[in-house]
């Protein structure tokens, strides 16, 4: 068992969370939750041991691993894939270089009698105990399984891993993490990178396979699947519940309805009592029963109502210009670079209103597809955008394409048309940019902030086919759903590239999914889709067991 005891953060003036106790054991499944700011990510710090608190202390037992993933890395390329994955298990080639370097010095001394042969005699019997009480593991099979489940090929092993972008050596750190098997595994928005397959395979396996698990993590499907308990970051405490996200969402209102219930009777009581005092004050015969309310009042621990964000403002895409038909239509579309072929002969005809996802592993041609939408790139065959077609585009660095020298409010207020601008305020505060943040430059902002920027920006541009490429990493739910019921209300044509189920469920009603050089269609919701790939890859498991 790993205890938490009394953790308490302050910092300039200002107390993050307070006397923060609980115990994470065996077998323990934890959603942190709370909205930005509250602590989550410095909570999972200190447990990690990356950063100290003010007060307080985390204990665990001496032998007990801990493995952290940060949101963020950096990370230093020197190895091919294979080889950095197989850093998970340094420790253990090192106790075995150690054990070899003790037989050696045992093996060429003379001096049998003296202390120090029976110290080297000593340290050999401890090291070999320990080394041989791990059990036999296949460390190579061990990296290759963890590898291929986290959506790497065998061709990738031996690349170093300088090729690789931001996310895909997110995954190399996972998979090193997963490789230690450790006692406890914090997970800090873990699935911003991995594709369906990838999260479905990562959630098995720490549904199966892990020890105990603490996630942050924005994703409410990979949430609700994996968790099992959820620990609540709010003004300070928190609030532990025994349950999913979704059951805690429940009992979270059910909390917070009881405690306004008794904020208001506590409050009707103190303006009752103030109310006598303040009538009967210098009245001589009522002196002690003034005093002994002043005094009552003077006392009363005053109940305080969590914080809630009960905003409800909600954003709405400008009327869609009319387009053609078929907004969208491929015939035998290529694309290769080089040698190389990520897709081939690909087909689809998109109706207009029809709403899309594009799903498969990473590297399998979603983006590529879109750049091709967008003549950012050549393809062989036929693409063609029907008539009046005006696309809105949020690629994947999106971000990084907003003008650095303009404030945060200027970005927005040069794409809002009519009466939206009277609105700029209330728009940027729902996606999280408060009054000291409206003047800030672009240039100073987080990749997470700008790509929040970059999602209300195109939220107000009118156009009729509407291309998003991953637009959910970096947004916290409550953004997501402002976001998503914007969607649901638009009338053009989508297209969503995307691997956040829950986000995805709702939204569309037919999926692309790309994989093997092809582009299949199939006529599903996500969740129709989902479904169907379990019994393929049943059928897949069975046809292997007959062979």
């Amino acid at each position: 068992m790993i205890s938490v005891d009394g953790l308490s953060v302050e910092f300039g003036g200002t107390t993050l969370f307070k006397d923060v106790s609980f115990a994470i054991n065996d077998k323990d499944r934890i959603a942190l939750m709370g909205k930005n700011g509250a602590g989550k990510s410095t909570l999972l710090k200190i447990i990690a041991g990356t950063k100290a608190p003010t007060r307080g202390n985390v204990s665990a037992p001496r032998d007990a691993v801990i493995a952290y993933l940060p949101q963020h890395l950096l990370t230093v390329d020197s190895r091919t894939v294979f080889e950095e994955a197989a850093q998970a298990f340094a420790q253990i080639f090192d106790m075995e270089r150690e054990i070899e370097d003790l037989n050696t010095q045992l093996s060429t001394r003379t001096d049998y009698e003296s202390a120090e042969y029976y110290e080297l005699i000593d340290q050999l019997s401890t090291l070999s105990e320990k080394f041989y009480s791990i059990e036999g593991i296949n460390y190579d099979a061990e990296v290759e399984k963890i590898l291929l489940g986290l959506g790497f090929v065998r061709e990738d092993f031996t690349r170093q891993t300088s090729e690789f972008s931001g996310g895909w050596r997110m995954r190399l750190e996972l998979a090193k993490i997963l490789l230690q098997k450790p006692d406890l595994i914090l997970l800090d928005e873990p699935t911003n990178h991995m594709d369906i397959e990838s999260i479905q395979w990562f959630e098995d396996f720490l549904i199966n396979s892990a020890k105990a698990v603490i996630v942050i993590s924005h994703d409410r499907a990979f949430v609700d699947n994996i968790t099992t308990r959820t620990i609540e970051v709010t003004m300070g405490r928190i609030y532990d519940y025994k349950v999913n996200y979704s059951e805690y969402l429940q009992l979270r209102k059910e909390r917070r309805e009881q405690q306004q219930k008794q904020f208001d009777e506590q409050q009707k009581i103190i303006a009752d009592n103030q109310d006598f005092i303040d009538r009967f004050r210098g009245t001589y015969s009522k002196t002690n029963q003034v005093q002994s309310r002043v005094k009552m009042l003077e006392k009363m621990e005053l109940i305080e109502v969590d914080e809630e964000d009960n905003s409800a403002l909600r954003l709405r895409f400008p009327p869609s210009p009319r387009s053609g038909s078929y907004p969208v239509i491929l015939e035998g579309v290529t694309k290769r670079y080089g040698n190389h072929t990520v897709f081939a002969n690909a087909s689809m005809s998109i109706e207009r209103g029809e709403r899309v996802a594009f799903v498969g592993k990473n590297g399998e041609g979603k983006s590529t597809l879109v750049k091709c939408l967008m003549n950012e790139t050549e393809c062989e065959g036929t693409l063609t955008l029907g008539h009046n077609t005006m696309i809105g585009y949020f690629a994947q660095n999106e971000a990084s394409l907003l003008n650095e020298e303009v404030t945060v409010f200027q970005t927005i207020d040069d794409v809002a048309k009519g009466d939206i601008r009277t609105k700029i305020k209330d728009i940027l505060g729902a996606f999280m940019f408060g009054g000291d943040s409206w003047n800030k430059k672009v240039k100073v902002l987080s990749g997470g902030e700008r790509t929040r920027l970059a999602m209300i920006k195109l939220l107000l541009e009118p156009v009729n086919l509407l291309i998003l490429d991953e637009p959910t990493n970096h947004l916290d739910m409550k953004t997501k759903d402002i976001l998503k019921a914007a969607l649901q209300d638009y009338d053009g044509t989508l297209i969503l590239v995307s691997h956040d189920r829950d986000f995805l469920d709702g939204l569309v009603n037919k999926v692309f999914e790309f994989g093997n050089k092809r582009v299949r269609e199939h006529l599903y919701d996500i969740n129709g889709f989902l479904a169907k790939k379990k019994l393929e890859n049943l059928r897949e498991l069975e046809r292997t067991i007959k062979k």
